[in-house]
Order: C-alpha cells, then sequence, then structure tokens
C-alpha cells in the first residue's frame, strides 16, 4: 500500500495512519487477552525480549538520517526531545548485568522496562502529533512525512508494536504479585 502512495494522502478522515497502527494494536490486544495469545506469550523468553530493545540504536539513527533528509522534524530525534535510544544503548548492559551476571533484580529489571516504555510512547506521541493529519499538533514547518513512503511505514506498523509487546510482556511477567 505505502509502494502505491496510500499513505502519503493526508487529508483523509480517519487519517490513513490509523490503517497502519490500528491492526498491530488489535493484534497486541488479541494477544494479551486470548488463550491462544497467552499461550504464544508464553514462550517468549525475557533475555530474548530485553536485548531486541537493541533495534532502537538502529531506529534512532535512521530517524536522525530522516532529519537531516527533512522527512522528519527534529524533536523525532536524539537531538531533539526524542530519549528513546537510551533504551537501545541499555539493553545490553541490562541483559548482562541481568541475565548473565544476575547482579539486577526483578523489580530493577521492571522499573527499566516501565521507563523504557515511557520513552516509547513520548516518541508515537511525538511521531503522530507531527504527522501531516487534520490530527496535526507540531512541526508544520518540517511534519513527519517519512511513515507515509516504504520502508519507513515498517516503524510504526511492525518495529514499534514488536517493541511495545515486548515491554507489555515483560512487565506483565515481572510484576510482583
Amino acid at each position: 500500500m505505502a509502494l502505491a502512495g496510500f499513505y502519503e494522502r493526508t487529508d483523509t478522515t480517519p487519517p490513513r495512519l490509523a490503517f497502519l497502527i490500528g491492526p498491530p494494536l488489535l493484534v497486541i490486544v488479541t494477544l494479551l487477552v486470548s488463550k491462544k495469545g497467552q499461550r504464544f506469550i508464553d514462550m517468549l523468553r525475557l533475555e530474548q525480549l530485553t536485548l531486541l530493545h537493541s533495534v532502537r540504536v538502529v531506529v534512532e539513527i535512521v530517524l536522525y538520517l530522516l532529519f537531516v533528509h527533512k522527512a522528519v522534524p527534529a524533536s523525532m530525534t536524539f537531538d531533539g526531545s526524542n530519549f528513546d535510544i537510551l533504551a537501545g544503548l541499555t539493553a545490553p548492559l541490562v541483559y548482562y548485568l541481568a541475565f548473565v551476571r544476575k547482579k539486577i533484580t526483578r523489580r530493577m529489571l521492571l522499573l527499566w522496562n516501565m521507563a523504557c516504555l515511557g520513552l516509547l510512547i513520548n516518541i508515537v506521541l511525538t511521531a503522530i502529533l507531527a504527522a501531516p493529519t487534520p490530527f496535526q499538533q507540531t512541526a508544520f514547518d518540517q511534519p513527519n512525512i517519512a511513515i507515509s513512503y516504504f520502508p519507513f511505514v515498517w516503524l510504526p506498523s511492525v518495529v514499534v508494536p514488536i517493541v511495545l509487546l515486548s515491554h507489555l510482556v515483560a512487565i506483565q511477567r515481572l510484576r510482583i504479585p
């Protein structure tokens, strides 16, 4: 759909961006509330879910390059108000300290996941509010147009939902009863 230019049209209601975000969110909710979904979630390993967040370093570098090429606003980069790169940079260290050296407690791992979820929510809200939709609130001089084009549509439709699910699963497992 992105290759055909579907997401480039920004004056529709609902915004076509909803077709990128909605289906993955429905999948996440289904996984969290269904028995089959819970069986799948039970197969996920906390160690791998933690290391998965390393991908956020690459994502943040891509966002910075998109900013340089005027496809996203500065607020979506680590040069602006996006500190999500910290989750990616700390993920290997947290993995090592929690699962190899066993120096990080479950509670500390829970807090790390909650803090990193907060970083994720920050950039998602920043990206949505900067997208050229009828609901745009920020970045009018340089809107978030990258998510209208392939392969960048994968950020809100694949990468972010996987990262979100990994945090939700980790938080669910680490909650102290």
